[in-house]
């Protein structure tokens, strides 16, 4: 596994090294390309009603519409979860994988996500929500330069203990934060192109 690691972070650096990129960042992109892998974590089931697995984003989501984030949901979480952290990223971004939500410390019971989370430390909603790498607390929209679509990937952990972060953490201090305490896994990926 460490191999494993070593390899995704050499090519998600050299990825960043060439250029490019996904809307303005005002700090480095993240280069982890899978953010968590561990033996032993249950999946589960992470939807959107905005759009379904693999299919385009609707443009309402993106930096070109609205800026909001969609409605999530998701079912059979494990037991023993006493909280949730959500990231989502691009994959595909020119410089690296970049990472365009982090909210974490989300209720063990919570089973839904509104659209159009508030984009403050501590929303209504619940959790505490990290810095992107657009410099921005929140969610940020898929914002991709001109070309081929890109994957936009919201993983969802449900973890056995809460995170000791504060707002605006970056995704490393989360993935960091969550090693060895991911009792489950939800992802759902949807793409677009400009």
């Amino acid at each position: 596994m460490g191999l494993v690691l070593c390899g995704l972070l050499a090519v998600g650096l050299l990825m960043a090294a060439c250029g490019g990129g996904n809307g303005t960042p005002t700090e480095t992109p993240s280069v982890t390309e899978t953010p968590v892998e561990e033996e032993g974590v249950m999946a589960f089931a992470i939807r959107s009603d905005a759009f379904d697995a693999d299919q385009p984003i609707p443009t309402r989501f993106t930096c070109d519409g609205d800026d909001v984030s969609p409605a999530l949901s998701w079912s059979d979480v494990p037991d023993g979860t006493q909280s949730l952290a959500l990231i989502m990223d691009d994959p595909d971004a020119p410089r690296g994988v970049f990472t365009h939500w982090v909210l974490f410390n989300l209720p063990a019971g919570a089973r839904s996500l509104p659209e159009g989370v508030a984009k403050t430390e501590r929303p209504e909603s619940g959790g505490i929500q990290g810095r992107t790498d657009f410099g921005d607390i929140g969610y940020g929209g898929p914002c991709p330069p001109p070309g081929g679509p890109h994957r936009y990937r919201f993983f969802l952990y449900a973890l056995d203990g809460q995170l000791d972060l504060g707002p605006g953490a970056s995704k490393q201090q989360v993935l960091d934060a969550v090693e060895g305490h991911v009792l489950g896994e939800a992802q759902l990926v949807g793409s677009y192109q400009r």
